[in-house]
Protein backbone atom coordinates (compact mmCIF):
# COMPACT_ATOMS: atom_id res chain seq x y z
CA UNK A 1 0.00 0.00 0.00
CA UNK A 2 1.30 3.40 -0.94
CA UNK A 3 1.49 5.99 1.83
CA UNK A 4 1.06 9.45 0.33
CA UNK A 5 1.66 12.49 2.46
CA UNK A 6 -1.04 15.09 1.90
CA UNK A 7 0.02 18.70 1.69
CA UNK A 8 -2.07 21.43 3.23
CA UNK A 9 -2.50 24.36 0.84
CA UNK A 10 -3.77 26.49 3.73
CA UNK A 11 -0.60 26.80 5.77
CA UNK A 12 -0.52 30.12 7.57
CA UNK A 13 1.94 31.79 9.88
CA UNK A 14 1.91 30.98 13.55
CA UNK A 15 -0.62 33.43 15.10
CA UNK A 16 1.70 34.20 18.01
CA UNK A 17 4.48 35.16 15.61
CA UNK A 18 1.99 37.29 13.64
CA UNK A 19 0.89 38.98 16.87
CA UNK A 20 4.50 39.65 17.80
CA UNK A 21 5.14 41.26 14.40
CA UNK A 22 1.95 43.31 14.74
CA UNK A 23 3.20 44.58 18.11
CA UNK A 24 6.52 45.60 16.54
CA UNK A 25 4.62 47.32 13.74
CA UNK A 26 2.51 49.32 16.22
CA UNK A 27 5.66 50.44 18.07
CA UNK A 28 7.27 51.48 14.76
CA UNK A 29 4.10 53.30 13.67
CA UNK A 30 3.95 55.28 16.90
CA UNK A 31 7.64 56.13 16.58
CA UNK A 32 7.50 57.15 12.90
CA UNK A 33 4.08 58.85 12.65
CA UNK A 34 3.31 59.76 16.24
CA UNK A 35 0.05 57.79 16.15
CA UNK A 36 -1.07 54.17 15.95
CA UNK A 37 -2.53 52.00 13.25
CA UNK A 38 -6.03 52.34 11.83
CA UNK A 39 -7.88 51.27 8.72
CA UNK A 40 -11.37 52.73 8.99
CA UNK A 41 -10.05 56.26 8.40
CA UNK A 42 -8.99 55.27 4.87
CA UNK A 43 -12.57 54.31 4.01
CA UNK A 44 -13.81 57.63 5.40
CA UNK A 45 -11.31 59.48 3.20
CA UNK A 46 -12.54 57.57 0.17
CA UNK A 47 -16.20 58.32 0.92
CA UNK A 48 -15.49 62.03 1.49
CA UNK A 49 -13.58 62.19 -1.80
CA UNK A 50 -16.40 60.51 -3.76
CA UNK A 51 -19.10 62.71 -2.20
CA UNK A 52 -17.04 65.86 -2.75
CA UNK A 53 -16.44 64.90 -6.39
CA UNK A 54 -20.09 64.10 -7.12
CA UNK A 55 -21.77 66.81 -5.03
CA UNK A 56 -19.21 69.42 -3.91
CA UNK A 57 -21.78 71.90 -2.57
CA UNK A 58 -23.42 69.21 -0.44
CA UNK A 59 -20.07 68.02 0.91
CA UNK A 60 -18.91 71.53 1.79
CA UNK A 61 -22.20 72.35 3.56
CA UNK A 62 -22.43 69.03 5.40
CA UNK A 63 -21.27 69.20 9.01
CA UNK A 64 -19.48 65.82 8.82
CA UNK A 65 -17.88 65.96 5.36
CA UNK A 66 -16.77 69.58 5.65
CA UNK A 67 -14.38 68.69 8.51
CA UNK A 68 -12.26 66.70 6.07
CA UNK A 69 -12.32 69.06 3.08
CA UNK A 70 -9.53 71.64 2.89
CA UNK A 71 -8.82 74.01 0.03
CA UNK A 72 -6.04 72.66 -2.17
CA UNK A 73 -5.80 69.32 -0.31
CA UNK A 74 -7.34 65.99 -1.19
CA UNK A 75 -8.86 63.88 1.61
CA UNK A 76 -7.03 60.97 -0.04
CA UNK A 77 -3.69 62.58 0.90
CA UNK A 78 -3.73 60.81 4.24
CA UNK A 79 -1.27 58.21 5.49
CA UNK A 80 -4.17 55.87 6.42
CA UNK A 81 -5.07 55.62 2.72
CA UNK A 82 -1.51 54.53 1.93
CA UNK A 83 -1.58 52.09 4.87
CA UNK A 84 -4.78 50.47 3.55
CA UNK A 85 -3.37 50.30 0.01
CA UNK A 86 -0.23 48.68 1.44
CA UNK A 87 -2.33 46.08 3.26
CA UNK A 88 -4.16 45.23 0.02
CA UNK A 89 -0.91 45.08 -1.95
CA UNK A 90 0.73 42.94 0.75
CA UNK A 91 -2.23 40.52 0.80
CA UNK A 92 -2.07 40.24 -3.00
CA UNK A 93 1.68 39.64 -2.91
CA UNK A 94 1.35 37.06 -0.13
CA UNK A 95 -1.32 35.19 -2.08
CA UNK A 96 0.76 35.29 -5.26
CA UNK A 97 3.92 34.03 -3.54
CA UNK A 98 2.14 31.14 -1.80
CA UNK A 99 0.05 30.03 -4.77
CA UNK A 100 -3.29 30.98 -3.20
CA UNK A 101 -4.12 33.76 -5.63
CA UNK A 102 -7.40 32.59 -7.13
CA UNK A 103 -11.07 33.43 -6.84
CA UNK A 104 -12.43 30.93 -4.36
CA UNK A 105 -14.80 30.98 -1.39
CA UNK A 106 -13.68 28.95 1.61
CA UNK A 107 -16.62 27.70 3.63
CA UNK A 108 -17.88 24.80 5.68
CA UNK A 109 -19.35 21.89 3.71
CA UNK A 110 -22.60 22.59 5.58
CA UNK A 111 -23.26 25.93 3.84
CA UNK A 112 -23.18 27.26 0.30
CA UNK A 113 -20.75 29.78 -1.12
CA UNK A 114 -23.62 32.24 -1.49
CA UNK A 115 -24.57 31.98 2.19
CA UNK A 116 -20.92 32.40 3.20
CA UNK A 117 -20.63 35.56 1.09
CA UNK A 118 -23.90 36.97 2.48
CA UNK A 119 -22.72 36.39 6.06
CA UNK A 120 -19.28 37.87 5.31
CA UNK A 121 -20.79 40.97 3.67
CA UNK A 122 -23.31 41.45 6.49
CA UNK A 123 -20.60 41.07 9.14
CA UNK A 124 -18.31 43.46 7.31
CA UNK A 125 -21.01 46.12 6.98
CA UNK A 126 -21.97 45.80 10.67
CA UNK A 127 -18.33 45.97 11.74
CA UNK A 128 -17.76 49.01 9.51
CA UNK A 129 -20.77 50.79 11.00
CA UNK A 130 -19.56 49.91 14.48
CA UNK A 131 -16.11 51.28 13.66
CA UNK A 132 -17.63 54.60 12.61
CA UNK A 133 -19.86 54.80 15.69
CA UNK A 134 -16.94 53.89 17.98
CA UNK A 135 -14.61 56.27 16.11
CA UNK A 136 -12.15 53.52 15.31
CA UNK A 137 -11.74 49.94 14.20
CA UNK A 138 -9.97 46.98 15.77
CA UNK A 139 -6.54 48.24 14.78
CA UNK A 140 -7.14 51.92 15.57
CA UNK A 141 -9.36 51.88 18.63
CA UNK A 142 -8.44 48.55 20.19
CA UNK A 143 -4.82 47.67 19.35
CA UNK A 144 -3.41 51.18 19.17
CA UNK A 145 -5.53 52.22 22.16
CA UNK A 146 -4.24 49.31 24.24
CA UNK A 147 -0.67 50.10 23.13
CA UNK A 148 -0.92 53.45 24.93
CA UNK A 149 -2.83 51.86 27.85
CA UNK A 150 -6.03 53.80 27.06
CA UNK A 151 -9.07 52.50 28.92
CA UNK A 152 -11.14 52.86 25.74
CA UNK A 153 -8.75 50.49 23.94
CA UNK A 154 -9.30 47.76 26.51
CA UNK A 155 -13.08 48.31 26.52
CA UNK A 156 -13.15 48.17 22.70
CA UNK A 157 -11.13 44.95 22.59
CA UNK A 158 -13.34 43.35 25.25
CA UNK A 159 -16.48 44.43 23.39
CA UNK A 160 -15.24 43.09 20.04
CA UNK A 161 -14.08 39.70 21.29
CA UNK A 162 -16.82 39.42 23.92
CA UNK A 163 -19.52 39.97 21.30
CA UNK A 164 -17.82 37.52 18.94
CA UNK A 165 -17.70 34.89 21.68
CA UNK A 166 -21.32 35.54 22.69
CA UNK A 167 -22.76 35.16 19.19
CA UNK A 168 -20.42 32.39 17.97
CA UNK A 169 -22.74 29.72 19.38
CA UNK A 170 -25.58 30.81 17.13
CA UNK A 171 -23.48 30.84 13.96
CA UNK A 172 -21.21 27.86 14.63
CA UNK A 173 -22.89 25.61 12.07
CA UNK A 174 -21.77 28.01 9.36
CA UNK A 175 -18.08 27.39 10.11
CA UNK A 176 -17.63 23.88 11.54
Amino acid sequence: MENKKQTNRHVYWNPYFGGFLLGLLIIATFYITGRGLGASGALKSGVVTVVHTIAPTHAENNMYYSKFIKEGESPMNNWLVFEALGVLLGAFLSGALTGRLKLKVQHSPKITSRRRLIFALTGGVLFGLGAQIARGCTSGAALSGMAVLATAGFITMLAIFGTGYAVAYFFRKNWI
